[in-house]
């Protein structure tokens, strides 16, 4: 006769039967909610993550599960393996569970049930088959590692990234070249890219005693997976687009107030197009023609602490195409967007309303902070620069095509 279940264990039971069903109605919701964020095409709604720049002219821009070139195509291979297998083991796995769980429920029956142990012949294929799955996935897996961690290409497009709070800096190193971008990384279409993502770059020791470096994520989900830009290490990484277009981009590990505004763009062009472009950023800025943007020019001088502009007169000319604490902006009229990417530049192309473009660049200048939590840009008052002033150093920046 089998021995009627002890006190406690009746207790125990008792409670198990008291769970209260705002429990089950909590991981419902729960299971709900994470279905519908699931869903979600994007944070506002839109179908282009709202990111400024010519219309890539697809609904989904930033997929990682849409590869638009080869390096995300040979990453995606991996997740066709993986996925399905991933799958099946879940289903495996919770499927026995839920049985065991509704066959073996407690019945309201006073005494143990037989206890059993030592299936030699389960504990085998419980453990070969785990070791089975992970090696069919660990093969495909080692293989593209080694794949995309080889040399680079002969003909490759050399790019040294740097992760900034909050936005990304782009040295073009090919034999030359030798010119920076912030934000917008363009690329010639149908040829490997070589991203260093170079955490050795010291910065301004002045801003670093207060505000380190931090990490950083460089991810543009259509063209390759995600790589940490790692303070004091030097990583590296490939992309590589198959056509002409927008790529939106964006850092992918949280760095500080504002993570979520750390965006950038890979715009291809076709080789041609991107060698006339290269050769463009290498020239200087010219002197502007107009009072107003020539006032701008001599305001613009007590900005080169920060920020370089190759061919301005109180620049030093050993200091050309230089890196500094902010973004170079020797062709900043070209850009489609500031700060970081995240509003339209009034000079640029695509801009949607260039009057609200302009009052939010003339802010960014008074009140940085008003704009993007966290940034470092050095902020000014009326005091520190009129209007008049202001209005001057507008105009010359509309000169630096």
């Amino acid at each position: 006769m089998r021995s009627p279940l002890p006190r406690s264990a009746r207790t125990g039971r008792e409670q198990a039967h008291a769970t209260p069903a705002r429990t089950r109605a909590f991981l419902a919701i729960a299971a709900v909610s994470a279905f519908l964020a699931g869903c979600s095409s994007d944070l506002d709604g839109s179908p282009t993550s709202n990111i400024p720049g010519p219309d890539p002219e697809r609904a989904l821009p930033a997929d990682a599960l849409n590869p638009l070139g080869p390096v995300a195509r040979q990453q995606d291979q991996l997740w066709d393996i993986a996925y399905p297998i991933a799958i099946g083991v879940f289903v495996l796995v919770f499927g026995g569970l839920a049985f065991i769980l509704l066959r073996f429920r407690d019945k309201g029956q006073d005494e143990l049930p037989k206890q059993t142990h030592g299936n030699t012949r389960l504990e085998i294929a419980w453990t070969l088959a785990p070791a089975v799955i992970l090696i069919f996935i660990a093969v495909p897996t080692v293989r593209t590692i080694f794949d995309l961690a080889d040399e680079p290409a002969a003909d490759a497009l050399m790019v040294d990234v740097v992760g900034k709070q909050y936005w990304w800096q782009f040295e073009y190193t090919n034999e030359g070249e030798g010119f920076y971008t912030a934000s917008e990384l363009h690329i010639p279409t149908g040829r490997e890219v070589f991203i260093t993502l170079d955490g050795t770059e010291p910065g301004d020791p002045q801003i670093y005693q207060t505000s380190p470096p931090v990490l950083h994520s460089f991810w543009v989900p259509s063209l390759a997976g995600k790589r940490d830009w790692v303070p004091g290490t030097t990583r590296t990484m490939r992309i590589q687009a198959d056509e002409p277009g927008v790529y939106p981009g964006n850092c992918a590990e949280f760095c500080g107030l504002s993570h979520a505004n750390m965006r950038f763009t890979v715009i291809a062009h076709e080789p041609d197009d991107y060698a006339a472009w290269a050769a463009d950023q290498q020239e200087p800025a010219q002197s502007p023609e107009g009072e107003l943007a020539q006032r701008g020019e001599e305001v613009f001088a007590t900005c080169l602490a920060c920020h370089a502009v190759d061919g301005h007169p109180a620049q030093a000319t050993d200091e050309s195409g230089i890196a500094r604490f902010g973004p170079s902006l020797t062709h900043f009229a070209q850009r489609e967007a500031f700060a970081g990417y995240i509003y339209d530049s009034p000079f640029g192309d695509s801009v949607e309303d260039e009057e609200e473009a302009m009052e939010n660049l003339r802010q960014w200048i008074r009140d940085p902070q008003s704009l993007k939590p966290g940034a470092q840009m050095i902020p000014y008052s009326e005091a520190d620069l009129p209007d008049e002033d202001l209005d001057a150093l507008l105009a010359y920046l509309g000169t630096l095509e």
